[in-house]
Parts: structure tokens; sequence; C-alpha cells
């Protein structure tokens, strides 16, 4: 099997280490073990429950406790419903691993993650794009998406919130979308990493497995729940579905680690607290990051809705990975370059990080963009 190089993990790989202002990292301000100890209160109980605990292989799907936990994030979904995985890297994976094959027709959204439309392919699936685009709001165009619905496809592939726009399909339109795919009787995966951090009302979007019969919702607990370290996913989807994900799980997961079940449990059992600190992160950022977007002459955006990253258009004749290059080289900030996901003349930024590291790295950012400025006009 081959399969193109991914280009974001690539770029992170190489230089998130080497900066001074993350702003390409996509989850919100992590928490320290202490700080979800705080959370939750169970700092006097810790000792009490991991002491005793033998590290076996655990719950193959998930203890009964994470998975009735996972639940309370949906609104029609049971425990039979929820396997848990490697992280939603590993949930998309699998669910691309058990359902495609050569010769499928496969549609999915571009820009988002490339694991779902590069392994797809990487299967010998015939993978068609539905670009988002900005006049659209980086929204499906509901039209092409039923003109290239066809006998053979088998799967369609999106991420709301959407990574790296932003943009954010509401119930109203994921409702129009599901209707249009169930024409032809195809599976839905979304990928919904960023769900809960809408900047408007509880900011919950409908999750696909709650309102399609052959909708398979992806999360985990990194984004949101600010516990990247945990490696922690799960795929929500129809029994039937999870019975075939199994065969392919076997081979690659056995089962998730105990301690990372119990913290992941622990976390949603106090999502409330956990939401509301991401919420006030993600909501406070974005009106920093606004505010520095309309004072910048050589940006602009698509203010996003939803999620953790917005694409910043930058008017300069120079390619996106020169840019970052010489950005991080000359300031310590990381961005990522549009290139690295089929998105050349175009930025990726996070802005869920510190707010004292956003606004720094934007002082930082802007400082650069003069120099480039002055730079080209003496040119």
């Amino acid at each position: 099997m081959k399969i193109k190089p991914f280009g974001v993990e690539i770029w992170m790989n190489e230089f998130e280490d080497h900066c001074k202002f993350n702003l390409a990292e996509t989850c919100v301000a992590s928490l320290s073990i202490e700080e979800l100890l705080d959370i939750s209160g169970k700092k006097d109980e810790l000792l009490g429950d991991l002491l005793p605990m033998r590290l076996t292989y655990g719950a193959i799907q998930g203890s009964d406790k994470l998975r009735d936990s996972i639940c309370t994030l949906y609104a029609d979904q049971r425990r039979e419903n929820i396997v848990v995985t490697h992280g939603a890297i590993g949930a998309n994976a699998l669910v691309h691993e058990t359902l495609v094959e050569p010769g499928d027709h496969v549609i999915s959204v571009r820009p988002t993650y490339q694991q779902h439309y590069s392994i797809p392919e990487s299967y010998g699936a015939q993978v068609e794009i539905l670009h988002l685009r900005q006049e659209c709001g980086f929204l499906p165009d509901l039209k092409e998406l039923t003109a290239m619905l066809r006998s053979n496809t088998k799967l369609i592939v999106l991420n709301n919130p959407n990574n790296p726009t932003g943009a954010l399909m509401n119930g109203d339109y994921l409702k129009a979308f599901v209707d249009i795919v169930r024409s032809c009787g195809a599976y839905i995966l979304c990928d919904e990493v960023y769900r809960g951090t809408n900047q408007d009302g509880d900011g919950f979007s409908p999750a696909i497995a709650d309102i399609y019969e052959k909708g398979i919702s992806v999360s985990g607990m990194s984004k949101v729940f600010s516990l990247a370290g945990l490696r922690m996913g799960w795929i929500a989807a129809p029994v039937e579905v999870l019975e075939a994900v199994a065969v392919h799980r076997d081979y690659n997961t056995i089962s998730v680690g105990m301690i990372d079940d119990y913290f992941a449990t622990m976390a949603l059992e106090n999502k409330e607290k956990i939401i509301l600190r991401s919420q006030t992160i993600t909501r406070r950022n974005l009106r920093i990051l606004d505010d520095w977007v309309k004072n910048e002459p050589l940006i602009s955006y698509q203010k996003p809705s939803s999620g953790t990253t917005a694409l910043l258009k930058y008017n300069l004749e120079m390619a996106s990975r020169d840019f970052c290059v010489q950005l991080l080289k000359e300031t310590g900030v990381m961005l990522l370059p549009g290139s690295a996901m089929e998105m050349e003349g175009w930025l990726r930024i996070g802005y869920a990080n510190s707010s004292e590291i956003l606004f720094e790295g934007l002082k930082r950012v802007s400082s650069f963009l003069k120099g480039l400025s002055i730079g080209s006009h003496n040119n």
C-alpha cells in the first residue's frame, strides 16, 4: 500500500519542538493532571484508585463507565454504539479501513484532515474532492454534492466543525446534507473532534450519528477536552458498523490503556466544567484574533464559527512554506503553511493556546509582516 506523506504531521514533527510561540496548535490549552484532579475533586482519591489497578489489557472496547460517559455527549447513542480507539486519528483510520474497498467511490471535502482523502485513496478508492470555497463560507455546496453522487458512492467524509477553516454546518444544514446522501445510501463519516466549541449557544451542533441511520461520528479527548496526551478517541456508529470495525481493530489496537481510560472517564464525568473552560478560551481568543485581522492590511479571513483554527489569506507573493519557515526563524512563531493542506496561499493559525501566547505571537507576526512589506516596496 502506498500513501501520500501526511503534510500537516510532517510539518508539526519538523518544527513543533523549535518554536517559542506555537500558533499552529489545534488543541485547547492542555490541562495538567493536577488541573484535571482539581476540576474533578478526586485528588485525594487518586492513589486509592490507581495503586490497586492491575495493568492488564482491561476492557477491550473501553470500560463500561467510559463508554457510558461518552454517550452523554450524544442525543441518541447507547453503550453498544461506542467503541474506544487510540485517539480520533485511530478512529478515523479504522473506519476507512473497514468500509473502503478498491473501486469504491468516496467523496471527501477539502480542506480537511488529510486522513480523509489520502487513506481511502491508498486503498484503491476513487476519491472525489468536494472543494470548500471561501465564497460559500467554506461550507459544502449541496448542489455540487448532489451532482457528485454515484451508484457506487460508498462513503462521504467531512469534519464538522471544519479544520482548518472553523466553518460550521448547523443542524438544518446537516439535515439537508443527510437528505441528499440518503438518496444513494452512502455512509457519512463525520470527524467531530471540535464539536463543543461553537462560538454561540451551548457550543454543540448535532452529531451525524444522531441524525442519520448510516452516520458515523468520530471524536476524542484531544481538542475540546485538552487531554491530547491520553491518546483517547472513539467511534459512535450503528452496531453493525462497529461489529465490522472490531474485526480490524483486533489487529491493531486490542484495547486502550487502562490509565488513559481512567482519566478520560474522570474528564467526561466533569465535562461541563472542562467544556466551559474550553469555550471561555476559544471565544476570548477569537476576539483577539479577529481584532488583529481587522488591523492587518496584508491579512484577511473568513471568521470561524467554531473550532480552534482559522485560515488566513496573506497578500504577498511568497510561498506559504517559505513564509512560515522565515517567520519561525526570525520571530519564534509557528504557523502552518497552506501547502501542507493543499491550500497554497493560505496559513492555518490555531488560536486556542493561552491568550498570552496568542497575543505575543500575533504581535510578532505583525512585525514580521511589516518587515516584508517594507522589503517588497524597496525592491
